[in-house]
């Protein structure tokens, strides 16, 4: 059973009132609704993603204050579910990665009995990433960890393009957020590869860390900046303009860096995930870049996201079967 319920946590200098929702199984991705402020998507997985079932739930935040966290739907899938994303056309729309090598794709306007509405099964290994094109809208990536990734539509049973350039496990594959065409994936071979999909192969190949990359993510103001967060702690921010070395290197995390997002509202703003339990905001161009640090989690820390629609809104989840949401304010820094 899932049960909502609110909690006070300490944040350095301020008091923030951090509502939070218990979930069966452990969590590994969240995502805010780029439709509605109130609603969030959350991924989940049973026995820690190793094998088991899993749950995708549909959050609200209570509108008036922002303080309780209800759920609207949930749907459960036989195998673990490791990432889902909305739908940038229809509202009611979410795929979801399974570890069975599946995207299967919801629809919450229809009864449990008629869902997942598509379920797209061309991957031979886990999905751990799913992105939905926000340019063009009508389409999705699959990253794998058959070292691919999938391009999809809703429409169609059959993927449109499969691209096989990586030499291990595809951990993420993002959307540019301005170029329809483009996007990015970070894979275990420890590279982060820039994709057009009118061209190819890949354009970009950047050699980011020397260790796998789990996660990247495009800068929302600036279409040509690009962070990779690693097993070796750090985050390291990209202009693939010039990619010799990176814009900034961030350090902080005591352990592997699960998330990276950047901010949709401030374009220097980075959000951060770990396996050390903690999220941490960062300001990837002052000296001090790390400027807040919340350790509200009590086990891996494995799923970040902030509003597109309420500024300072932060949602995270991770395997201790928590998802929290908090307002973190436009400047964490501020008294």
């Amino acid at each position: 059973m899932t049960i909502p319920s609110t909690a006070t946590r300490s944040d350095e200098s301020t008091r923030v009132r951090m509502p939070f929702f218990k979930t069966p199984f452990n969590g590994y991705s969240v995502k805010f609704s780029p439709f509605y402020e109130n609603r969030l998507a959350v991924a989940t997985s049973q026995n820690f993603g190793i094998l088991g079932n899993g749950r995708l739930h549909v959050l609200e935040l209570s509108p008036s204050s922002q303080t309780s966290i209800s759920e609207l739907r949930f749907f459960d899938t036989a195998d673990c579910i490791y990432d889902c994303t909305w739908s940038e056309d229809n509202d009611n729309l979410l795929a979801a990665a399974i570890a069975d090598g599946s995207v299967k794709v919801f629809d919450l306007a229809l009864p449990p009995s008629a869902n997942p509405i598509r379920s797209l099964h061309e991957h031979s290994r886990e999905i751990h990433s799913v992105d939905w094109n926000p340019v063009r809208r009508d389409s999705f990536l699959s990253a794998s960890w058959d070292d691919t990734v999938k391009l999809w539509t809703v429409d169609r049973p059959a993927s449109l393009r499969t691209f096989k350039e990586h030499a291990y496990c595809v951990y993420a594959a993002i959307w540019n957020p301005r170029h329809a065409d483009v996007f990015a994936s970070a894979s275990g071979d420890r590279t982060l590869r820039v994709w057009d999909i009118r061209e190819p192969a890949a354009t970009i190949v950047i050699p980011a860390h020397d260790f796998e990359i789990l996660s990247c993510d495009w800068n929302k103001y600036d279409d040509a900046v690009i962070a990779t967060a690693s097993v070796d702690k750090s985050i390291r921010v990209w202009d693939v303009r010039s990619f010799r070395a990176p814009v900034s290197v961030l350090n902080g995390h005591s352990m592997a860096v699960r998330k990276v997002k950047f901010s949709p509202h401030r374009e220097s703003l980075i959000a951060s995930c770990s396996y050390d339990m903690s999220v941490c905001l960062w300001d990837y161009r002052v000296e001090d870049a790390l400027i807040g640090r919340n350790d509200h989690h009590t086990e891996f820390a494995v799923g970040v996201d902030m509003s597109v629609l309420v500024e300072g809104l932060l949602a995270s989840t991770g395997w201790d079967e928590l998802v929290y949401v908090w307002q973190h304010g436009t400047d964490p820094r501020a008294p």
